[in-house]
């Protein structure tokens, strides 16, 4: 019987920034923050039909601004995350 943790899986922050950067939510997901990534493209969708009312050229590109960094740091506090929780391997045997 295998007693070994699943494998951990780092994220890559800069792959998710620029995922975020081609569709808008996509980072998020990647991240695996599934609900956080949808609002952000639900949210997107609704900045971008605000433009009809001259509004959305100003949250539009707030919007896709803070996406792109909200995906780069969360990215960034999973690996944090993920390295406080590995155990570090075995070092030599010291007496």
């Amino acid at each position: 019987m295998n007693n070994q943790p699943p494998p951990v899986f780092y994220k890559n922050p800069g792959l998710a920034a620029v995922l975020s950067f081609f569709y808008m939510g996509l980072g998020q997901i990647y991240n695996g923050q599934i609900a956080k990534g949808i609002l952000f493209i639900i949210a997107y969708s609704l900045s971008i039909l605000l433009m009809i009312l001259l509004i959305g050229f100003i949250t539009t590109p707030i919007l896709f601004i803070y996406g792109i960094w909200d995906a780069y740091k969360s990215a960034e506090k999973i690996n944090r995350d993920i390295a406080t929780r590995v155990p570090s391997p075995p070092g030599p045997a010291t007496n």
